[in-house]
């Protein structure tokens, strides 16, 4: 009997903790001003991901913030993105409002960017299914080749111009993102800029301010009564770059109409169809519940500019830090060169086919990652629902920000996690992957919300890093060590112009310019 009542009593003291627990709220941060909230702690010199790893010093692995009239609950742990992005995946899979997606996502039509719901199911679906899937990824092989060739070649003929005691000095960053917005526009449009295109420098600037005004803390979206004062001027800049990126999509979407309307077999499902075709023709034979909520050629712009900030940005960002990295750690780059020379040689050009074979070198890529999030503090998710994470009541209508950053340098789970160590990824952590099932390591994010662009991005990273490091001799000016400050927006890219010196290691055929 006695026995029986302990046992009673027991249940109900755990049921009462339980309950205390699951109906309490995340402990809030302090220093919150009025109005605003935390709004000025994010506003700094300091990017946002690494205030938000300093308070979790302090308040711990889960807090919340005040940002403006919204609260937003900040996890700085595997485990509890683990729980915010599979048990409660569907909970948090909203995105918040912002004036950003508004003027420049065509009033959210950018899918990335799109409420929860029919629409952003449909487009995110046939994106996959027409771009980004493991079949379509290699298919676009010859295209990702065929670019990287021809931005090789050019250096080639800018050291054959301007050689100076055996190298030519190069803006690598510049290099970078040249190459992956020939790619992309290619994909998306077939069409391709000559490597002295004026209009090609214009469009990445603005795809650049493109990111950096969807990285800004715009009072208006946290305190939206103050909206008709633009403070800051972020809404005109945000109306002119959006105006600057419409005109660029309707462009290229007249011109493949006009194609389209002279092609006989307009409607023949083709594996060469540029991306722009392939939307017209889905949009063509869609019913009007399909894609609820937009006009057919908003959708097309809308998707186009969401592949192509997405692959642009990020993977140039990622090979400018992946080089930085090795350029900083001498031995390492020499590791990954003498990869290449056994798996590969020098008497051919490395494919995507050798990648198997080169584990350190997509070693190096992973630790860039887990170094360099491009986005170290995820795109903010907001919860249609309430929810219960780590024991704490979350109310519908919260915003989540993941600091990937701070989970990629959590050292329960790495060892010197702020040092360059690739080999990491081929002992300790071998099973590690990005794909989202691996909590520690999340570059890409996970969950529903994941970006689908994985595969995509890491043939192309790996090529590219693979193609550099085989065909040239790389070095720093003077042998300095490359400024490694960051600059941010929603995506964090170095700050610093990537300057490198380089040369020919490979006999000239091999650039194709004969023997």
């Amino acid at each position: 009997m006695r026995t029986r009542i302990r046992v009673e009593m027991s249940l109900i003291f755990k049921t009462k903790r339980a309950n205390i627990v699951t109906n309490s709220n995340p402990p809030q941060a302090k220093n919150a001003w009025p109005l605003i909230g935390h709004l000025h702690l994010l506003g700094g010199s300091q990017p946002p991901h690494k205030v938000l790893g300093a308070m979790a010093e302090k308040y711990g692995p889960i807090f919340t913030i005040k940002l403006g009239v919204h609260q937003a609950l900040v996890v700085n742990n595997a485990e509890l993105a683990r729980e915010c992005l599979t048990k409660n995946d569907k909970a948090f899979a909203g995105r918040p409002k912002a004036l950003a997606f508004e003027l420049m996502a065509y009033n959210y039509a950018v899918f990335g960017f799109s409420p929860y719901g029919d629409y952003w199911r449909q487009v995110r679906k046939t994106v996959m299914l027409e771009v980004l899937s493991h079949r379509k990824v290699e298919m676009l092989e010859h295209i990702r080749a065929s670019e990287l060739q021809a931005s090789v070649k050019s250096i080639h003929d800018v050291w054959l111009k301007k050689k100076e005691s055996g190298m030519v000095k190069v803006d690598m960053s510049h290099w970078f993102r040249e190459l992956a917005l020939n790619i992309m526009v290619r994909i998306i449009s077939g069409k391709r800029f000559s490597l002295d295109f004026d209009e090609q420098s214009g469009f990445q600037v603005i795809i650049r301010k493109f990111f950096e005004l969807l990285g800004v803390f715009g009072i208006s979206d946290f305190i939206p009564y103050l909206k008709f004062l633009d403070l800051g001027g972020y809404k005109k800049m945000m109306k002119k770059t959006g105006k600057q990126l419409d005109q660029i999509f309707e462009g290229w979407l007249k011109d493949q109409k006009l194609k389209g309307s002279d092609s006989a077999a307009k409607h023949e499902e083709r594996d060469d169809q540029v991306f722009i075709s392939v939307l017209i023709s889905k949009l063509e034979d869609a019913s009007e519940t399909d894609f609820p909520g937009f006009d057919h050629d908003t959708i097309i712009k809308a998707t186009c500019l969401q592949l192509l900030a997405a692959g642009v940005d990020t993977i140039s960002s990622t090979l400018a830090w992946a080089l930085s990295l090795l350029l900083n750690d001498p031995s390492v780059l020499e590791t990954a060169r003498a990869e290449i020379d056994k798996e590969v040689g020098r008497e051919r050009l490395v494919k995507e086919s050798d990648m198997k074979n080169l584990v350190y070198l997509k070693a190096v890529i992973k630790e860039t990652l887990r170094l360099h999030p491009v986005v170290p503090l995820s795109v903010p998710h907001e919860s249609i629902e309430d929810c219960i994470v780590g024991g704490y009541n979350i109310p519908k209508g919260t915003r989540l920000m993941v600091n990937i950053s701070k989970i990629h340098r959590d050292p329960n789970t790495w060892s010197n996690p702020h040092g360059f160590q690739p080999e990491r990824f081929l002992t300790s952590h071998q099973d590690f992957d990005v794909k989202g099932q691996h909590f520690d390591l999340i570059p890409f994010g996970a969950g529903r919300r994941m970006c689908p662009g994985d595969t995509f991005a890491l043939h192309e990273m790996h090529l590219t890093l693979a193609s550099l490091i085989q065909q040239f001799k790389l070095q720093t000016p003077s042998n300095e060590p490359v400024d490694m400050s960051e600059s941010f927006g929603i995506t964090v890219s170095k700050q610093m112009p990537l300057e490198v010196l380089l040369a020919p290691r490979l006999s000239r055929h091999m650039y194709g310019l004969g023997t």
